[in-house]
């Protein structure tokens, strides 16, 4: 089972020192990827369902990871999430596709739906089409990638365009669908490589890959996607024995939050020597070396 890291743009990590200090961190200590995390503003004062509170820094995952590639080599990049309907997907398909080229095809895009009206309101997008968007955009971003000259679809169209450079990952980066509705379940069995769920217990985890199961069911997987992967960042620090029950369930990839108190606020170098700390650790408990 592969190991990453969550949270590497946001919080206590949000400055680049802190930033490039993680990463070529968990690269040295065998860690497969480093993922970040996204609102693009929050709601202030805080109120649910907004998770974050509205002082919360969030560097770009687009730069952000570009910026990483810079300082890693082997490391995986890797968008933990990208709310899609909130993006135009003509834009991000450039932005996502630079990324891969500048490091080497080693971009994973994660997304999901979200469920914050505020942000929503902010970026002119309506909360109730959030569903439909997320499917059609990223069809838009696959025929983009692919060098489609046309595509009609009920919020993007383009007749005759195509974009360059194109990913160096053949049809796009590997796409993980974050949630846990009936939509996301037919949405990563339809359309994603692998499927990620955020602070899930092994209960849940359980409860969701049978749920996949059902989908699969009950929908046509393309085969060009391969088999379906699972990654999951635990609600609970992992050690060994965790490692394993996840491992057991058919986990393929544990992406760890070393302290969910770090993922909010502002830049705190203190938080940045503890993850440095925390994930060199865990990579000893692990055998990750």
């Amino acid at each position: 089972m592969k190991v990453g890291l969550f949270g590497i743009n946001m919080g206590g990590h949000a400055d680049p020192e802190t930033m490039v200090r993680i990463a070529v961190a968990a690269e040295e200590a065998g860690f497969e990827s480093v993922w970040t995390g996204e609102h693009l503003v929050a709601a202030s004062p805080q109120a649910p369902p907004s998770p974050v509170r509205p002082d919360t820094h969030f560097v770009d995952q687009v730069a952000s990871l570009a910026f990483l590639a810079g300082h890693t080599n082997t490391l995986r990049l890797g968008t933990g999430i990208v709310i899609l309907p909130q993006r135009s997907p003509a834009v991000l398909a450039k932005e996502l596709a630079s990324v891969d080229v500048l490091s080497g095809g080693r971009l994973e895009f994660g997304i999901g739906v979200g469920y914050v009206p505020v942000e929503f309101e902010a970026v002119g997008v309506p909360i109730e089409e959030r569903g439909a968007r997320t499917d059609e955009h990223l069809d838009a971003l696959r025929a983009l990638w692919r060098g489609d000259l046309e595509f009609e679809g009920r919020f993007t169209s383009w007749h005759g365009a195509e974009a360059h450079p194109r990913p160096v990952q053949a049809g796009g980066p590997p796409v993980h669908v974050g949630g846990g509705s009936t939509a996301t379940w037919r949405r990563a069995v339809t359309k994603g490589h692998g499927w990620y769920g955020f602070a899930a217990t092994p209960e849940f985890t359980a409860k969701a890959i049978n749920r996949l199961a059902d989908a699969a069911e009950q929908h046509e997987r393309p085969a060009e996607l391969g088999d379906l992967q699972v990654s999951i960042s635990p609600a609970a620090p992992v050690d060994r024995d965790s490692y394993r029950r996840f491992e057991d369930l058919g986990v393929d990839r544990l992406i760890v939050v070393q302290d969910y108190r770090a993922i909010s606020g502002g830049p705190d170098p203190a938080a940045g020597d503890r993850s440095v700390d925390g994930l060199r650790d865990l990579s000893a408990e692990l055998d990750l070396g």
